[in-house]
């Protein structure tokens, strides 16, 4: 059984983007520029843009981070979204969610400019990845794509299960797996309403967790020698934290581990290359790889 280290993969890819970031800085090159914008004081989304300004400075980037109260307007917002649309000098930017109740998400995520669209979240982007033109996916399926990619984990013509539907992780995650040049995969997509969820979880020769239910997948619904990629991360009480509480994935390692193939653990596993994947998105940005 293997354990599909996110974290070394992640390292290793971030030294391989600072490699190349220099070699384009001393051909003359610019240096990518990564802008977050953080809308209150979410202990959650604090912590992630902390780490994509570690990330950033690992990678060799340039970084920028925009911050807002929580009564911010959506007009307040929209115009911020407009001035960084505008900036030559941003290649990518992401506006960090959940956002603040009054404000439209999807007003908000459309008012970027797909080509500035690092997250991968924009509905051009989102189209271009359905139907399987270059854009940037969002990084989650990314990094999970890539973390197959370097184990070696064999998915033409294997069955997929994908369990979770979200527009973030299940939706994108499903259609790059049934494509020809990604997973080359048969896929079933299963969610709550799903009939038969364990039959569905046991057939499959990849079985993907995005549900955010911790524990959620047992041993008994899952196949000898499948591989477990778990995407789940949700806080769960724990008072001999320090903090108070521990990851919990949606998979019950201990009793899953046994029987698989290959398995990525919480925390440790998918997250670290969630952040990665923003960076190789980022470095792609600077490239003008995917838009002029």
């Amino acid at each position: 059984m293997t354990i599909i280290d996110g974290k070394a993969t992640a390292a290793q890819i971030k030294a391989e983007i600072a490699a190349e970031v220099e070699q384009i800085v001393s051909n003359g090159g610019k240096r990518p520029h990564l802008a977050a914008v953080l809308v209150g004081h979410d202990g959650g989304s604090e912590t992630y843009v902390r780490n994509k300004v570690l990330a950033c400075e690992a990678c060799g980037f340039r970084s920028s981070l925009i911050r807002f109260e929580d009564d911010v307007t959506e007009d307040e917002l929209l115009a911020c979204v407009g001035r960084l649309n505008a900036d030559a000098d941003v290649d990518g930017f992401i506006v960090q969610l959940p956002l603040p109740r009054h404000i439209s998400e999807q007003k908000v995520i459309e008012a970027i400019d797909y080509r500035k669209d690092v997250d991968g979240f924009h509905p051009v982007n989102v189209g271009r990845m359905a139907i399987g033109l270059p854009c940037y996916i969002s990084a989650t399926p990314k990094g999970i794509l890539e973390l197959l990619k370097r184990y070696r984990i064999e998915t033409a013509g294997k069955k997929c299960v994908v369990l979770g539907r979200s527009n973030i992780v299940g939706k994108p995650m499903a259609q790059l797996m049934m494509q020809k040049q990604y997973g080359d995969a048969t896929v079933t997509v299963c969610h709550s309403r799903t009939q038969g969820l364990a039959e569905e979880c046991r057939s499959a020769d990849i079985l993907i967790a995005a549900i955010g239910r911790p524990g959620f997948v047992t041993a008994d619904m899952v196949k000898e020698g499948a591989t477990v990629i778990d995407v789940g991360t949700t806080r769960v009480p724990d008072a001999s934290r320090k903090s108070g509480f521990r990851l919990a994935g949606d998979v019950d390692f201990e009793a899953v581990a046994p029987r698989c193939a290959a398995i990525t653990p919480v925390p440790g596993g998918v997250g670290p290359m969630t952040i990665c994947m923003l960076m190789l998105n980022t470095l792609a940005a600077g490239k003008r790889e995917y838009y002029e």
